[in-house]
């Protein structure tokens, strides 16, 4: 990043001209630096969301929304999807570089040597209620990390960083999962190192100590690439969440529990589960024009769900991945004949046809398939933020780690456009004498 020229801000006409500097990064608009602003000119700026502001400067993710790219440390991803694994992309997103075959080897067995729960930790599943949302025991249990691992939690030491690093994204699908068993009652199932990572996750859900599963290769790649697709998305709410946590010198434990709590709310990590409750809502396929009239009726609140996307204006660069990897999943399930998915399908049709989503550019997006595929695995929908976590662990240490190595960074603290009551003093006779 190069500071190139500068932008001038001139307050009225008889005023002396204030110049910030302009940084440009290697892709993507330019970026005023007003973090004088305050003491030259005594004023804010206002901008809620976010919207036009950049918080941090960052090497992980870019996305230009208007071109439907998404780039994982440069790499497009689609090729990471296409041609590589999960722990690759791990790989590549803590350190910079895609691993060679001897750093995949010794990454892959280093997560794998922590993939284990502390016994003690493993007990505290039983003070939630059986019913307790899987993303509410995340929460908790992840956050209760920091309680087990003292030795390795000053977080200016790089090695104490990359520590905790290995075992949050080793330990996320043991809780994740443990945090579905506990739900529907059944006993832990203990992680099998000789698995993938996305292979260990299905056997811990679905395997029994009464049946032994067999993970199906379809399915796990499957799974594979929902974690690719999800690693990282730039400064999201839940990323912006564990820097902001991070920011205080918050142990990293602390800050993925925060980042999991915020990904938790409906309008950020919700849409894929959205989209299925849709489709329940929606019913069949004899509905589907009773419903495309609606969501094209301005005056009516029914809205398709996982379609269009607030980043992507073209179309999402994910999508098309997850629409090959959801049919070739329900192909290999022979699940096109059920309701839901015919429903979804035809949903899909009507979507990539239609004048009506075409202008708006209304496409089915990676939340629209990858709740069909989890679906089709059978993964509860409860469970689908709860995956969304696992695989979004990995992008949010990164940035954690980034944001902790980078020395311009400070404690957060946003400004406020303050519209309360004025100064004003108590009635004396409300005065205790």
């Amino acid at each position: 990043m190069t500071e190139q020229r500068k932008a001038t801000l001139r307050l009225g006409e008889n005023t002396e001209p204030i110049e910030f500097p302009i940084l440009s990064g290697n892709m993507g608009p330019d970026t005023v630096d007003i973090r004088t602003l305050y003491a030259k000119t005594g004023l804010f700026t206002y901008d809620p969301g976010f919207l036009s502001t950049a918080s941090t400067k960052s090497s992980i993710t870019f996305i230009d929304g208007d071109k439907g790219i998404l780039l994982y440390r440069g790499y497009p991803i689609e090729q990471l999807a296409a041609r590589c694994d999960f722990m690759e992309v791990c790989h590549l997103l803590l350190t910079g570089e895609l691993p060679t075959d001897p750093q995949k080897q010794h990454f892959v067995s280093t997560i794998k040597s922590h993939t284990m729960l502390h016994e003690q930790l493993v007990r505290f599943y039983t003070g939630f209620r059986r019913d307790a949302h899987p993303m509410a025991v995340m929460v908790g249990v992840v956050g209760a990390l920091s309680a087990f691992y003292h030795e390795a939690m000053d977080i200016s030491d790089v090695l104490h960083r990359e520590q905790s690093a290995f075992r949050l994204i080793a330990k996320l699908p043991t809780i994740a999962a443990m945090a579905y068993k506990y739900n529907i009652g059944q006993p832990f199932i203990y992680p099998r190192n000789d698995l993938s990572y996305a292979a260990n996750f299905l056997h811990m859900m679905f395997a029994t100590p009464a049946e032994k599963y067999e993970p199906n290769p379809v399915i796990v790649r499957a799974l594979d690439r929902i974690l690719i697709l999800h690693a990282d998305h730039e400064q999201n709410a839940s990323t912006s969440t564990v820097r902001l946590a991070g920011s205080s010198g918050a142990n990293p434990f602390a800050c993925i529990s925060a980042g999991i709590a915020c990904l938790w709310g409906p309008a950020h990590g919700g849409a894929n589960e959205a989209c299925l409750n849709m489709l329940e809502q929606i019913g069949d396929v004899s509905r589907i024009n009773e419903y495309i009239k609606r969501a094209k009726d301005k005056t009516d609140g029914f809205r398709l769900m996982g379609f269009g996307h607030r980043v992507y204006k073209n179309f999402d660069p994910r999508a098309k991945l997850m629409r090959e990897t959801c049919h070739e999943v329900l192909n290999e399930m022979e699940l096109h004949n059920n309701r839901l998915f015919k429903l979804a399908l035809e949903l899909e049709r009507i979507a990539l046809e239609d004048d009506y989503f075409i202008a708006k550019k209304l496409y089915p997006n990676v939340d629209f398939y990858s709740g069909i595929v989890q679906k089709a695995l059978g993964i509860p929908t409860s469970m689908f933020t709860a995956i969304f976590a696992m695989a979004r662990t990995v992008g949010w240490v990164a940035q954690w780690n980034e944001m902790i190595a980078d020395p311009d960074q400070k404690i957060g603290r946003p400004r406020q456009l303050y519209t309360g009551t004025g100064l004003r003093d108590i009635p004396a006779d409300k005065i205790n004498n």
